[in-house]
């Protein structure tokens, strides 16, 4: 059965996942707004707020619905999200669950093309989201250092 509306798709969500998602669609729009207005070395430091090692669950599992409920957010907000803001949005997000997840700044350059930037999110375990692309990236800083 095909379900043609979003609103349709939604209502087919337990309230758990509806709950996830409007937190993904409000870290999107803080994330969008904080990259839009404020320098970058400040942008970088809202979504590396401390860990809150408080908070407990299924880690693997939480990643994976964490990052579903940004990709699916990012797909269907009314403005661009790249790599960067859906970065920041959803390390803010595992950070506040007490996942030490680590934002990814690289950068490559091609003398055919011109200098580009990307970013993706990392925790002990793996990439994240943006890892498609990161392999062709030189990481050139790491939010928040290791070590903190």
């Amino acid at each position: 059965m095909r379900i043609s509306s979003p609103f349709a798709r939604l209502q087919q969500l337990g309230w758990r996942q509806r709950l996830l998602l409007a937190d993904a669609f409000a870290s999107l729009a803080m994330a969008s707004a904080v990259i839009k207005l404020v320098p970058f070395r400040h942008a970088v430091k809202w979504g590396a707020r401390r860990v809150d090692a408080s908070r407990h669950g299924d880690p693997t599992r939480l990643v994976g619905e964490l990052r579903w409920g940004i990709e699916a957010a990012a797909r269907r907000v009314p403005w661009r999200t790249v790599c960067f803001q859906k970065g920041v949005a959803l390390q803010s997000m595992l950070r506040r669950r007490g996942i030490d997840a680590r934002l990814h700044y690289g950068v490559r350059y091609e003398p055919s093309e011109k200098l580009e930037a990307h970013v993706w999110v990392a925790t002990a375990d793996a990439i994240v989201i943006g890892g498609e692309q990161a392999t062709n990236f030189e990481v050139v800083a790491i939010f928040p250092p290791q070590g903190t």
